[in-house]
């Protein structure tokens, strides 16, 4: 029999692509803005519908790994995955790609938990604590470097290719997938819950539509007297149906089997789980809008800031896989996540429109040390000793998990963000309006209204100024306006880098109940 570590190069390779098209897109938003005349709640959705159709299916896939064998199905998944992000790079408009990363996500959703399953069966309890450290190193380093690959295509080739790049990868990951991967059966047949799947996907759709859209709405009306507060309510109304069928659910298998949760270890690492995806993937919005449209820096360049993030947080993977045994895991999560969470407070801290990019390095890379020292623990107490027979629905309520919490997280911050804007920068308006004569201020503050809820917020170039002005007058107004643009957008950063910060604090907290022994000392 080949080395299992061959067959976990190629799982590596599969997992470092789903990881990396989480948060690539985020570096092109500015840009897609523009190429696609996109609004930015379009554009927030081309990076959620792929974390939404990633998420939903997480836990069917997980169990059809069990069903049909890990193998077939992570090769489909490959597959899938691979066709649609040909159709993400030559898509013209945001429905397009918004439709295009949907099938993108389904073919993420398919490999996802085969990764995690097939790293069970490939190895012992007592030899995974290292290749599982590989695998979260793998997650954390992708996520992280999603925007410095981001910006280096868009700066050099256009955005079209954070897609377009993934054919190559796709296609040689799929050869390695099908030499390499041993081709296990199951023993067994499952009988699935339909019900409880619709329940579950159609749970979770509507509660991320309803937060990531309700200032697009108004928080009114969608469709006759439909109104997001509805949206919400059936959301959270539907999952909580699922929840109750999966408890009692008899005649067939459920989608989440109850001896997964008999260990209070795996649910408090599942909530913690949650946490870190949603604030790794909530705090890359703000962060990188905030370097392209305050401090001017280009795709690349501000991309190229997150690289000491993903260099610490893989040092950090692979210190935390050596000595957690030591110290304790848990004690290694909590201060991972309270680490992260310092970080983002002295981002928030240092953020203004006149600050120096380079200032904000030290941050960065203190927020992958706290990242890299919670993934692989984390994924080494919520699945040691789980039996074969379960590795699929664990993975799948694993990823889940963290998916869940990466989907909320890029909704909700993408909510602050566009709250804050509507919000801050008439307030800034208001405040540099004194600067004006009296027969313009009115027209200044609404003008720079108006445009904070347009894709034109972004857009600093071709400020909206009064047309009557003299060219001396109209310069000097359109510095103002890039004033007032740069300090509402700043507040409003600042303000939803605080939703990241809130959840890791519930991190910590879900992070004192792992209950693991400090066993296995190195000596």
């Amino acid at each position: 029999m080949r080395s299992p570590w061959t067959a976990m190069w190629a799982l590596c390779a599969c997992f470092f692509m789903i990881m990396l098209d989480s948060t690539i897109v985020t570096v092109a938003i500015p840009t897609m803005l523009t190429d696609l005349h996109a609004n930015l709640n379009e554009v927030v959705w081309v990076n959620s519908v792929y974390l939404l159709a990633n998420t939903v299916p997480l836990l069917i896939t997980g169990r059809l790994g069990d069903r049909f064998g890990p193998k077939r199905v992570l090769i489909a998944g490959l597959v899938a995955f691979t066709a649609a992000s040909t159709w993400s790079g030559f898509s013209t408009t945001a429905g397009e790609l918004i439709a295009a990363r949907t099938l993108q996500g389904l073919g993420a959703a398919l490999m996802t938990p085969q990764t995690l399953s097939f790293i069970t069966r490939l190895f012992p309890p007592e030899k995974r604590g290292v290749p599982i450290s590989v695998w979260g190193a793998v997650a954390g380093v992708a996520t992280l470097a999603g925007p410095v690959f981001g910006g280096l295509l868009v700066e050099n080739v256009g955005w079209q290719w954070i897609f377009l790049i993934n054919i190559p990868i796709g296609v040689v990951s799929l050869v390695i997938a099908a030499v390499a991967l041993p081709n296990w059966q199951p023993r067994r047949t499952l009988r699935f819950d339909p019900a409880g799947t619709l329940l579950c996907a159609a749970g979770l759709l509507f509660l991320v539509f309803g937060v990531q859209n309700g200032q697009h709405y108004h928080w009114g009306a969608v469709a006759g007297p439909v109104t997001i507060v509805h949206i919400l309510v059936v959301g959270v109304v539907l999952l909580a149906a699922f929840v109750y069928r999966q408890v009692t659910v008899r005649a067939r298998e459920p989608l989440v089997p109850n001896e997964l949760f008999r260990n209070p270890t795996f649910t408090y690492a599942n909530l913690a789980h949650a946490a870190l995806g949603f604030a790794m993937t909530g705090m890359f919005l703000p962060l990188v809008l905030y370097l392209q449209t305050v401090l001017g820096l280009t795709a690349l360049a501000s991309s190229v800031l997150a690289l000491p993030m993903a260099v610490t947080a893989a040092l950090a993977s692979g210190i935390s896989g050596a000595v957690w045994h030591r110290i304790g895991a848990r004690n290694l999560i909590i201060a991972g996540f309270a680490t992260l969470a310092a970080a983002v407070g002295m981002l928030v801290y240092q953020a203004a429109p006149d600050t120096d990019p380079a200032t904000l390095i030290p941050g960065l890379a203190v927020a992958g040390l706290g990242i890299g020292f919670v993934f692989s623990p984390l994924t080494t107490v919520a699945t040691s000793g789980m039996p074969p027979s379960l590795a699929g629905a664990a993975s799948g309520v694993y990823n889940t998990a963290r998916q869940v919490g990466g989907v909320l997280g890029s909704a909700a911050t993408g909510l602050v963000l566009q709250l804050g804007v509507a919000f801050a920068v008439p307030d800034a308006a208001r405040q540099y309006a004194e600067r004006l004569p009296v027969r313009y201020r009115e027209e200044f503050v609404q003008r720079i209204t108006e445009a904070a809820n347009t894709p034109s917020q972004f857009d600093t170039s071709r400020p909206p100024v009064p047309s009557d002005l003299d060219p001396d007058t109209a310069e000097i107004v359109r510095r103002i306006v890039t004033e007032v643009f740069h300090n509402g957008f700043t507040v409003a950063a600042k303000a939803s880098l605080m939703l990241p910060i809130a959840v890791l604090l519930l991190g910590i907290v879900a992070a004192t109940g792992i209950r693991t022994q400090v066993r296995d000392r190195v000596p």
